[in-house]
């Protein structure tokens, strides 16, 4: 998209003469636009990145409402052992029931990368998980994320067991 911009803009300012005052115009436009999308995607990042730290701290707690609250509706989550649910609620149940049959667990979810997509709306995360009292030591993970109405939520997770207990 972007070298059909250039092109188009290269044929507008070399065919059309556009006075040299327009052409540094277009030009300040063009990059001011593309610095722009650049910052609002480092800003996304770090906004994925402070949601995944704010989640980690409601699991150290139990938090259940902590942890859900960027989750959406129709929240698809695979842990570690490969038991895929689908739909916020039944997540939240079955998070409330290793909460209370597991007193002591937790897990901390680290990011090693996150992607904004070119269209503002969807974002990829994948990193590290380590675990403490749990079935596994921790692995890898994959988040989808979504941004509805400005905010920034979780479509998917998947978690894949790499380490021994």
């Amino acid at each position: 998209m972007l070298i059909c911009f250039l092109v188009s803009l290269r044929h507008k300012l070399l065919v059309n003469h556009i006075m040299p005052k327009n052409r540094i115009t277009l030009v300040f436009l063009f990059l001011s636009q593309f610095a722009f999308a650049q910052s609002n995607q480092q800003d996304d990042v770090a906004t994925i990145k402070a949601s995944r730290a704010e989640s980690n701290k409601a699991i150290a707690r139990h938090d259940i409402d902590g942890i859900s609250k960027y989750w959406l509706p129709d929240f698809v989550q695979t842990i570690g052992r490969g038991t895929t649910l689908t739909g916020k609620d039944p997540v939240i149940a079955s998070w409330k029931k290793l909460f209370s049959t597991n007193a002591s667990v937790s897990y901390i979810r680290t990011p090693v990368e996150v992607i904004v997509g070119d269209n503002g709306i969807m974002a990829w995360e994948t990193g590290t998980w380590t675990a403490k009292n749990s079935y596994s030591k921790g692995g890898k993970y994959s988040a989808m994320w979504r941004k509805i109405d400005g905010e920034w939520k979780l479509q998917a997770e998947l978690f894949v067991s790499l380490k021994k207990l």
